[in-house]
């Protein structure tokens, strides 16, 4: 069988998978994002306990494999009952625990880029706010985070290209993602390479959009800039 008559037959399986890869890609992303914040900003801290944990963690999830790490979570938190949460025909119930430890290794790596973000912001923007009478928290909020967000922006987007792609491993606790049901299709039809041919297209295409979206987002950033 070749591609176009495998995926005009099962295209619903596809589909469905495609769903629900958008789906845990898009809430990682979010909850690893304000993650990442919050480790960056321990990480930034003088408070010396917060910076010993934040160095610990972004060394010990940056040095172990995400599969590892899925696997813990799933072992580590299977004695608590995940509400049966369907979001769009997507079951969270076994999405959660991937959600979890996809979201713990990405918050390593965007707080590494929001650290180097604020870092790159002259000092003398954060004097000047104090100096106005604000607040430390006040300052990075207002001044410092802003300007550091339009300078880590294409950082930012190529992790999230980058965990659309990680989703995959999400298949081997049983989510019904892309490669899951790619796995069915080659199964029912005995012709594994045009289904591979096939999700790795629908792959390509989720992260071309996501790219000229993220650039579309930053030509409007430098517009208002100036």
């Amino acid at each position: 069988m070749g591609v176009i008559e495998i995926f005009t037959q099962y295209y619903g399986y596809f589909l469905r998978g495609t769903r629900t890869t958008v789906i845990v890609a898009l809430v990682t992303v979010l909850l690893g994002a304000v993650l990442g914040c919050v480790i960056a900003l321990m990480r930034l801290s003088k408070v010396k306990p917060l910076n010993w944990f934040s160095r610990l963690y972004i060394t010990v999830i940056r040095g172990t494999p995400m599969l590892v790490q899925m696997y813990i979570v799933y072992y580590q938190f299977n004695f608590i009952p995940y509400p049966e949460i369907t979001v769009l025909g997507v079951d969270m119930e076994r999405a959660i625990p991937c959600i979890i430890a996809l979201s713990i290794n990405s918050a390593a790596y965007i707080a590494e880029i929001i650290r180097a973000g604020i870092q790159a912001v002259d000092i003398g923007q954060m004097e000047g706010a104090r100096s106005c009478g604000m607040t430390s928290w006040q300052a990075m909020r207002y001044i410092v985070l802003p300007q550091a967000i339009k300078n880590i922006l294409p950082a930012i987007g190529n992790e999230f290209v980058t965990m659309v792609k990680e989703t995959a491993i999400i298949q081997y606790l049983g989510v019904s993602d892309l490669m899951y049901n790619n796995g069915i299709v080659t199964t029912a039809t005995y012709a594994p390479l045009p289904c591979y041919y096939i999700s790795a297209f629908i792959y390509l295409a989720l992260n071309i959009c996501l790219g000229r979206g993220m650039n579309l987002f930053e030509r409007r950033l430098q517009r208002s800039e100036r």
